[in-house]
């Protein structure tokens, strides 16, 4: 019998389940897809019982015969909220790290969202029990037990700073260290998921520090493109910097700092080029192929990815997306190559200052959709000079769930063994000179075109909130 560990997402399109020996090897992924509501007003909710049953379907098409299974962990999306009651059922929508309306653009945690809560929906927040993010409501589900998962560096929100948003703070549930055992699954939600009652289960963690372990990030240089709906740029340093428009946190292995930063859509632009643009008639294969026949720059057309705000680098919840160099000579395949060139301007853009301050880019691991596309990949290595790898597995959040898993079990020492033994590259693609040179005038564009139009976007919040 195959010893193996679980692994689940609560991703913003999707919820994923994946199976994986105790060499990191997938015996099987399945994904359920999240419907999201999008609003005029800035709104992007989710129902969480949406999150459960997709995620319940997903390890249901798993086939778990042949196999013990040692340990589950959970991540998820974030910063989002979750309004659960007594009995851990949705008090309202959850508000996604995508919403708008709560200033979440401006900066990082759920306490801008638990403000906006009790000021908009004060009813919500005195129905519930338990406020909590996406994986530790996954937790609560699993195993009953409601706790706040934190990194070492993380401290629980300070009791005063939520009073004075409007919270009690018994709402929050206590803090608990990622990794570590929440408790055994529940009979009731192995019965769902159609597991044994019993297996243990270990607290998670947001996904794009999850993608960090399943991408294979060990030594000062080493760095991950968080791939999914938002996009992210992290990269190992042996020391922390401050620098403009990045973050700069504890790495979830000692001694390595991570410095980047997370943006806010640029996965999300493609599927909403397929389907609110294009109204569906094409898959997102279909439509990279046409680009694939493009050359870098799309005849001229460069993409700002802000159809969410942004977050990384410039922070601004009002910026919005455009096409700039429209032409009547430009068609789908010339918008579709500029959305996935636009996340390469944008990894660039988040990487710039860190750069600047002497932190090298070895090399720059692709994560989740966009490490299946070769095209994307080259185009990554092309605008970014930095040389890309393939993890073997793509779903490196799932990946790294199952790291978490099976260091908390025991099965492995710690983390920076469980990266080793688990992790690994499929292939690796080197940066085009010819490329490179015709992105780096192009990037140029792309750079100076967001402080040209802000004030416009300023102009134009006012106007759609008049």
């Amino acid at each position: 019998m195959t010893r193996a560990v679980l692994g689940l997402d609560l991703g913003t399109s999707e919820a994923k389940a994946g199976l994986f020996d105790l060499d990191g090897r997938p015996l099987g992924i399945a994904r359920r897809a999240c419907p999201i509501e999008i609003g005029p007003d800035g709104r992007a909710e989710q129902d969480p019982a949406d999150w459960w049953r997709a995620l319940a379907a997903s390890v249901r098409a798993l086939d778990t015969s042949g196999v013990e299974l040692v340990a589950i962990c959970g991540v998820g999306q974030g910063p989002t909220l979750a309004v659960l009651d007594e009995q851990a059922r949705p008090v309202r929508p959850a508000i996604t790290w995508q919403d708008r309306r709560t200033g979440g653009a401006t900066g990082f945690g759920l306490l801008p969202k638990l403000a906006w809560l009790a000021r908009a929906d004060p009813e919500a927040a005195a129905a519930a029990r338990w406020l909590l993010g996406s994986w530790d409501a996954l937790g609560l589900w699993l195993t009953g037990r409601a706790a706040t998962a934190l990194q070492a560096h993380e401290a629980p929100l300070p009791g005063d700073a939520l009073l004075a948003a409007g919270i009690d703070p018994a709402r929050i549930p206590p803090a608990i260290a990622v990794g570590e055992l929440l408790g055994p699954l529940r009979p009731a939600a192995a019965d769902e998921l159609g597991l044994g009652p019993g297996i243990p289960v270990m607290a998670g963690v947001n996904d794009g520090t999850a993608s960090m372990l399943g991408a294979g990030l060990l030594a000062p240089g080493d760095a991950v493109d968080t791939g999914g709906a938002s996009g992210g740029f992290g990269v190992y340093a042996d020391r922390p910097l401050e620098l403009p428009g990045t973050f700069s946190a504890p790495a979830p292995i000692e001694g390595r700092w991570v410095l980047g930063g997370a943006m806010a859509s640029t996965g999300a632009a493609l599927t909403w080029l397929r389907d609110a643009l294009l109204g569906g008639r094409w898959t997102l294969d279909e439509l990279e192929a046409e680009a694939a026949a493009l050359g870098p720059g799309a005849d001229g057309l460069v993409f700002l990815p802000y159809l969410a705000g942004e977050r990384a680098p410039i922070f601004d919840e009002l910026a919005r997306g455009a096409f700039v160099g429209l032409t009547l000579g430009h068609t789908r395949a010339h918008l579709a190559r500029a959305v996935l060139e636009a996340a390469a301007y944008a990894i660039r853009h988040v990487a710039e200052p860190i750069l600047a301050a002497g932190v090298p880019v070895t090399e720059l691991r692709l994560a989740g959709g966009p490490a299946r596309s070769d095209l994307w990949a080259r185009i990554k290595a092309d605008v970014t000079g930095f040389p890309v790898a393939i993890p073997r597995v793509g779903e490196t959040a799932l990946l790294g769930a199952a790291i978490l898993a099976a260091v908390g079990a025991g099965v492995v020492p710690d983390r920076v063994a469980a990266i080793r033994r688990m992790t690994a590259i499929e292939r690796r693609m080197a940066p085009d000179p010819g490329a490179q040179q015709r992105y780096e005038r192009l990037f140029g564009v792309y750079r100076a075109l967001y402080p040209a139009l802000a004030p416009s976007f300023v102009e134009l919040a006012a106007i759609a909130g008049s």
